[in-house]
Parts: structure tokens; sequence; C-alpha cells
């Protein structure tokens, strides 16, 4: 059993931030001497503090083998830990800088595709004309379950993810996590302006049936919404003319012919696209920002996230905004 760990006598006097860092190359590294020679010191030298730090704690932090080092449970509970620490006073560093000059600064985010097609191009391109020193870093994630647990937001990698759909309504939301809700999005069935049915007031889902349908594939949220709407209309689901993935790909074909396919109604919104009056069932599909609860934002991050709630509340037909920040998964 660990011992109760005096604060002030072992650690606020001992502990200094030198000796996490050092701590962290090991795990890193897997090796006393590849930290050693990462840093620039002797290896005795890490050695020594890392004997400190497990003297000083009372518990081992490292298990030793051939094949290298690794951390004990105690030496991850201070891995997570000090990952923390090291954050923030980055953070604190910024802010600094932003203060003296609040228009530069660098922001880390990511989206998944849907949204790095629709959305974000936007939203970087309305910042970018306010602010046009901050530095961008953006990275496209595969899909929304990819990030579904969001774990480089967790490890500091993003200031903060633009996520969609089911990543967002989880049955148990984690209690580190907020979520900023832009607007809810929905599937929609939308043509090209030449399309014989943009004229049209009214649409009855059936005379769809045999038109040149672009659909997703039959795992994805597009294709099973369309598939439940046609299966309570008792209709069979359309022939597909082309499926594809690809957003780029199916915006182009139904604005140049006479295909019709379901997709988000921002999708359509921002590019031009019809959406047709057909009685089609809602079923909204939140957009939001995640961040972490316990993590300071920088002034350019916050700064960020308005000129995105801005864009939200350009689309045509969207609701005024909701910026009130909610556990992830309660709308």
């Amino acid at each position: 059993m660990v011992s109760k760990i005096d604060w002030e006598s072992q650690i606020g006097r001992r502990l200094r931030l030198r000796d996490l860092h050092v701590f962290h190359a090991v795990v890193q590294q897997r090796s006393m001497a590849k930290a050693a020679a990462q840093l620039g010191v002797s290896q005795p030298a890490v050695s020594e503090v890392i004997a400190d730090l497990e003297h000083a704690l009372g518990v081992r932090l490292l298990d030793r083998s051939t094949q290298g080092v690794e951390p004990t449970m105690y030496g991850d509970a201070l891995l997570k830990r000090s990952i923390t620490v090291f954050d923030e006073l980055k953070q604190s560093v910024k802010d600094i800088q932003y203060l003296a000059d609040p228009t530069t600064g660098e922001i880390k985010i990511a989206c998944p595709l849907a949204i790095a097609f629709t959305v974000i191009p936007h939203v970087i391109e309305r910042f970018t004309e306010k602010y046009p020193r901050v530095v961008l870093h953006f990275d496209e994630v595969p899909s929304a379950a990819a990030v579904r647990n969001f774990p480089e937001l967790r490890e500091r990698k993003y200031d903060l993810v633009l996520a969609r759909g089911s990543s967002l309504q989880v049955e148990e939301p984690p209690d580190d996590l907020n979520i900023d809700l832009l607007f809810e999005d929905q599937l929609v069935i939308t043509a090209g302006p030449q399309s014989k049915w943009a004229g049209r007031r009214k649409i009855d889902l059936a005379e769809l049936a045999n038109e040149p349908w672009i659909m997703q594939a039959p795992h994805t949220w597009n294709y099973q919404r369309l598939a439940e709407a046609f299966r309570a209309r008792g209709l069979d689901m359309p022939k597909a003319s082309l499926v594809t993935l690809s957003m780029p790909v199916i915006t182009h074909v139904l604005a140049q012919g006479q295909s019709i396919a379901a997709i988000p109604r921002s999708v359509a919104h921002f590019n031009a696209l019809n959406v047709l009056p057909v009685d089609f069932p809602r079923r909204p599909w939140p957009v939001g920002i995640v961040t972490l609860k316990n993590r300071t934002l920088s002034p350019v991050v916050e700064r960020f996230i308005a000129c995105a709630r801005e864009v939200a509340k350009s689309m045509a037909g969207r609701p005024a905004g909701r910026s009130q920040r909610r556990k992830a998964g309660v709308f």
C-alpha cells in the first residue's frame, strides 16, 4: 500500500518542472540513454532525476527491462496529469503573447470530411479575413466515428474539433468535454438548377422512385435515413445510378445534370443546390465544436469559435444559433 504523501515536505519543495520534463522524455524514448541524448545531458543525470522522483513519491514510476522502460500505473498517472501542467504553461505563454498582440497566434483544429467540405472552409475564410496574421493548422479526420472519443483533443494535439452526428450523441457523455452546438443539420433531397424537379412546389416521394439517384454506401447515415423514408411509405429503395462517398463528385454531378440525391442541408446550402419540396422525415443531425472542459481557451480560439457561430447563423433557414455550452451528447 502506498503511504500518504505529504505535499509540502515531499513534493512542494522538491519536485521541479525540469524533473517532469526529463520523465516525459524517458517515457517517449523508452530509454534513459536516448532521453539523455535528446536532452543533451548524461545518462547518470537522467537516472538520478528518475530516482529522485520515485523517492519523493514513494512509488516505482518505470519498469525496466531489456526491451526498454515502460511507465507503471503510477507513472501513467503522473504522465497524464503532467501533460496538463505543461499544456497550461504553454497556453499561459501564448496568452501573454496574445495580450501583447491579440491579432496573432496559432490554432490547431480538426474535423471529419463532411464538415471539411461544407462548413469549415467558410469559417476559415471569414476568420482569415478578420485575423490574417493568425496561423491555422487544419487536419481532416477520416470520419465522425474516428473522433468519437476525441483522443487527440485530450492529448492537446488540437485546440478544438468540429464534429457531427453520432460522435456527439453518446449514451454516457464524458465529463471533461464541452460541446458548443452550432446548428442542427438535416437530410434533404436535392437537385441541380437544371433538374426538371427544381421548379416544383410539391413532390411526392413516390414520384422520385425511378429517377437517377446518387447514393452513398448502405452503411452511411444518409443511405439509412433515405431507406427508412421509402420503407415508411411502403416503397422499394430506388436503384442508384451512382454510388460514391465523395461530396465533391456528388455536388458536381447534381449541379450539371438531372440526378437527385439525399444530402445534408448544409451541403445544399453552400453549393447552391435546390432542396426539393418532398415530405421527408426530419432527422436532426447536430454539428458542434468540441473542446476540453478544463482547458482555458486562448483569445484567438474564442474568436475562431465566434466566426463559426456567425457562419452557422448565416445559413438560410437555420435558427439564430445556440451558443451555450453543454455536456457532450446532451441537446
